[in-house]
């Protein structure tokens, strides 16, 4: 018998604790309690919050840019694993 073994006989021998003979009816009954209903003033900033962003990030005017000619049988295209590790054709 090795030392997990002797381990697991001891802990074998505690007496569970009573703690845990209501756990299930405690858990279930603040599942079924829900959580506290969010005030209007927490929606309220969170809608502020992403309609800020929407706007900041709606104002950042794009460059333009453009397109890339993508011909796969030339030895020079832009989304070829040589081109982007070198960074060059």
């Amino acid at each position: 018998m090795d030392d997990l073994d002797r381990a697991l006989a001891r802990l074998a021998d505690v007496p569970a604790s009573t703690a845990l003979d209501d756990m299930e009816a405690r858990v279930l009954a603040r599942i079924s309690a829900g959580s506290a209903p969010r005030t209007g003033l927490h929606v309220g900033a969170v809608i502020v919050a992403a309609l800020a962003i929407g706007v900041a990030g709606g104002g950042v005017p794009a460059t333009a840019s453009a397109p890339a000619s993508l011909s796969p049988l030339t030895g020079d295209s832009p989304l070829a694993p040589s081109t982007l590790l070198t960074g060059a054709p």
